[in-house]
């Protein structure tokens, strides 16, 4: 029997882990309104190269961060999840280079058996251009990404500047977002091989990880704790150019390294230094590229950057004080927070380099 497309549009409760195949172009369209979006979560044109494809899903986004707007929040989320590997390039949003991952609406999958998985599945096949479907849905998708603003300035809007749109305020104490966080696999440490033992130890950790994120919330929230203290003291902030180019090996500078570098605001020459990055220090990875340009989030106009930052392959933000949101923002590195190595030393552990294939 032909499914309706209400029962398309039925949630699938996925997890973590769980393998899924991206509808036709076809399908997904009928899903969208005359903005180009479902329930107010914007199809983006980049997305489309992705229809038809198999992947597993990375985390479920049950909720995501809103870092645009002060004060900084987590916002609730339904029905949406992230793919391994599956970010925007930026092609139709004036090439933006941020390269964030992709929520989709369970509406636009659906599950796939693991056992049929081809090898290519990853590859970047381009999208399709509007005029191949001749749609007016397909237009409007189109359409949607830019406007022109009365000053003559390109105005951007994508998933991230929207996200306000599709999400609704939780409050920071709501329990039940961890609740969510555990049932959806999002937690899982992978460590349990099945056994009853290995299962009470990992459910032990979790809990242990979840009480220790709450804690750092509560205190955050009532202002009695910045934690982890990573601000400098200097006014003017150094900067230093090294040139690095895609594929080259870096190894981060230690944590006094970087805020000697640092203003009281954590920044070096307007860049922020999260305390989310401090994990990474010490580590040897590999640079994915140089970024120039990004999409302001709150006001949709392009960034350009005065002094070019450094994404890393897999170094993204992992949301240990920041209440656990799936969405792994990558990191901007500045080139003084950096060192170039030619090769990695024989007592580096091969796990602290991260290849391009590793999933951020």
């Amino acid at each position: 029997m032909t499914k309706t497309l209400s029962d398309r549009n039925r949630p699938l409760d996925l997890r973590a882990g769980d393998w899924i195949e991206v509808r036709s172009r076809e399908e997904i369209l009928a899903t969208l309104d005359d903005r180009g979006c479902f329930e107010n979560l914007p199809f983006m044109p980049e997305m489309l190269q992705f229809c038809g494809q198999r992947f597993r899903v990375f985390k479920r986004s049950d909720k995501t961060c809103d870092p645009a707007h002060a004060p900084w929040s987590i916002r609730r989320m339904k029905n949406s999840v992230h793919l391994e590997g599956v970010r925007c390039v930026g092609e139709y949003h004036g090439g933006c280079q941020a390269g964030c991952l992709i929520w989709w609406n369970e509406a636009w999958l659906k599950r796939a058996d693991n056992s049929e998985i081809r090898s290519d599945c990853l590859r970047n096949t381009g999208a399709q251009p509007a005029a191949s479907d001749g749609s007016r849905t397909m237009e409007r998708v189109f359409a949607a990404t830019q406007t022109i603003n009365p000053g003559g300035e390109t105005v951007y809007s994508c998933q991230a500047t929207e996200i306000r749109s599709f999400s609704t305020f939780m409050a920071w104490w709501d329990p039940r977002q961890y609740i969510r966080d555990f049932r959806s696999g999002n937690l899982d440490t992978g460590h349990s091989r099945g056994s009853k033992s290995e299962h009470i130890l990992d459910l032990a950790l979790v809990m242990l990880q979840v009480v220790g994120v709450f804690l750092i919330s509560f205190f955050t929230e009532r202002r009695l704790l910045n934690y982890p203290s990573v601000a400098g003291t200097i006014v003017k902030t150094p900067v230093e150019t090294l040139d690095l180019q895609a594929g080259e090996l870096v190894q981060v500078r230690s944590k006094e390294e970087i805020i000697a570098t640092l203003d009281k605001r954590k920044q070096n020459r307007g860049l922020l230094f999260d305390g989310e990055m401090l994990p990474y220090c010490g580590g040897i990875y590999r640079v994915l590229r140089r970024v120039h340009r990004i999409i302001d989030e709150n006001s949709g106009k392009m960034r350009n950057m005065k002094y070019p930052c450094i994404i890393l392959e897999g170094v993204a933000c992992r949301s240990n004080y920041h209440r656990l949101c799936p969405r792994a923002i990558y990191h901007y590195w500045r080139e003084n927070w950096l060192v170039r190595v030619s090769a990695v030393p024989p007592l580096i552990s091969t796990g602290q380099v991260k290849e391009s294939c590793e999933k951020a």
